[in-house]
């Protein structure tokens, strides 16, 4: 890298971005790496501090930053992402469709535990939205050597570590319990704080049923909605302690295995989750018709991604667990389910 008088260097070539920055307003790029220096540009590049420029010669054994951070990007991004195009060295990872975020901590510590190399992401099981940025990746210096990217290259190599697991459009039925909503004593709300999260999410809703707290009725509209193919099953109320809570019991009396029932969320503890042939039921309570947001919103993800939703996942929820109510939802933008 060869140092010279900004004065001289008209006709030179960048070898790396000049950053402008305006306090209070604004930091982009003055001049691009790549940039041909012209007479006009040096009382800019004055004003932006720089009294020299390095001209930049690379070695056969060494990467300019933005070569760098593109082959990092390239190793460690999987199905459904793009890159951006190298700003400042920096490159951002996308998800290209709505889906499930996954990480694999591990091996982007080992990255990380690198001299000179950054790749920070979201955290793993984000929910994310095509066209939403999941990672990005940079090195600290201008030039690094070969061979360090290599190592990347090969902690990637048997499967990338960030990937988009993307959203089964499943066909969905309700069970909605409760004898006052079934004789009209209280309103029906499953169709705006349960069904609409489905729908937004490109599920097909099939048939909804509304019954009595009563658990022949609930396995029998399970049924049903099985044979109408539904491939998950939401069953509202009737979840809690009380004797006459007997969603869990009409959910088992339909031949369900139930794998779990209750889990560390607050709100949401009373959840219910079970398996029957193949497809998911997932018990609500009803939480979930005065709460933004609840564990639906940290397991209805899950499913549609293909996620396996187990009795252990369940226990870990605990950390990450506790909603903080706050007047403006974030979410998943905060900690809950993290």
């Amino acid at each position: 890298m060869k140092k010279i008088r900004v004065e001289e260097a008209v006709g030179s070539v960048l070898a790396h971005d000049i950053t402008r920055i305006v306090a209070g307003e604004t930091k982009e790029v003055g001049f691009r790496k790549g940039h041909v220096v012209k007479d006009n540009d040096i009382p800019e590049l004055i004003k932006l501090g720089k009294r020299n420029l390095f001209i930049l010669k690379l070695s056969e054994n060494e990467l300019h930053e933005n070569e760098a951070a593109f082959r990092i990007a390239r190793s460690i991004s999987g199905d459904n992402l793009k890159l951006t195009q190298p700003v400042e060295g920096k490159i951002n990872v996308m998800s290209s469709c709505d889906g499930l975020l996954k990480i694999d901590f591990e091996r982007l510590l080992q990255i990380n535990r690198l001299d000179d190399v950054i790749v920070a992401t979201l955290k793993t099981l984000t929910p994310c939205r095509a066209g939403q940025v999941v990672a990005a990746t940079r090195i600290i210096p201008l030039t690094i050597d070969s061979k360090k990217i290599e190592k990347i290259v090969d902690i990637s190599a048997s499967d990338p570590l960030v990937k988009v697991k993307p959203y089964r459009k499943l066909r969905v039925g309700c069970v909605v319990t409760g004898s006052e909503i079934l004789e009209g004593l209280v309103k029906d709300g499953s169709d705006e704080f349960v069904i609409s999260k489905a729908r937004k999410m490109g599920c097909e809703i099939v048939k909804k049923h509304v019954v009595s707290d009563d658990s022949y009725a609930i396995s029998m509209a399970i049924s049903d909605l099985k044979s109408n193919g539904c491939e998950l099953i939401l069953a509202t109320g009737g979840l809690s302690i009380d004797p006459d809570d007997v969603t869990r019991i009409g959910v088992k009396n339909s031949g369900a295995e139930i794998i779990n029932y209750g889990c560390p969320v607050l709100p949401g503890s009373m959840v219910l989750y079970a398996r029957l042939d193949g497809i998911h039921i997932l018990g609500l309570p009803a939480c979930v018709y005065y709460h933004q947001t609840t564990v639906y919103d940290l397991i209805l993800p899950l499913i549609l991604a293909d996620e396996p939703v187990t009795r252990d996942y369940f226990a870990s929820m605990g950390h990450g667990g506790l909603c903080l109510q706050c007047s403006v939802c974030r979410f998943p933008d905060c900690s809950f389910g993290r």
